[in-house]
């Protein structure tokens, strides 16, 4: 579990039905293996302290490489002139000749030439986690009951938290039980910007 930031339906991007996880978070994209939940919180900058963002159950882990060169995923590519779900494509990065190349895309400049910062620290892991079967609220947030991130001894802060099954499964049960997996509920909470 993590708070998350900035929601532009960048990282994680829920869009053409796959929740993936390709860009920030290099630590969590390097450890997290497949069945593992990563769930995203709500912080204060979101106004949404103990609201879940989005779940979703790694599915597979794969490369940058494989991830830019699968159709499966080319959707996921930015375009930049094209619709809000277009512009914040998470599919982009690949490497050439041993060097990393980075698409025009919410992590580069505003002009579209690669942001350093953004691609030193995207790269630290090679991985990209996909999930087949997520979550994703959004804007629309959906609280969570006090008594279940009090039972997991969930406190917003920096760096991702990890927990074992037994600890998450009330929080995974309560989303599974009353939410419909692979659904948008709500347009990211930046996605105007």
């Amino acid at each position: 579990m993590y708070v998350v930031d900035r929601d532009f339906g960048f990282a994680p991007n829920p869009f053409h039905n796959l929740c993936t996880l390709a860009t920030c978070k290099p630590i969590t994209r390097r450890v997290a293996k497949e069945g593992d939940w990563i769930i995203g919180m709500g912080g204060s900058r979101l106004n949404a302290t103990g609201r879940c963002i989005f779940a979703m159950r790694v599915s597979q882990t794969i490369t940058f490489d494989e991830y830019w060169s699968n159709p499966l995923y080319r959707d996921k590519k930015p375009v930049r002139n094209g619709s809000k779900k277009m512009m914040v494509g998470d599919n982009i990065y690949h490497l050439v000749a041993g060097n990393w190349q980075q698409l025009n895309s919410h992590h580069s400049y505003p002009d579209g030439s690669p942001n350093p910062h953004n691609v030193k620290n995207d790269t630290q892991t090679h991985a990209v986690l996909v999930s087949e079967y997520f979550f994703y609220f959004g804007a629309a947030a959906i609280e969570i009951p006090p008594v279940i991130l009090l039972g997991m001894n969930y406190k917003n802060g920096r760096n991702h938290r990890v927990y074992n099954l037994a600890d998450a499964q009330p929080l995974i049960s309560y989303i599974e039980a009353n939410f419909t997996h692979n659904k948008l509920v709500g347009d990211p909470f930046d996605f105007d910007a």
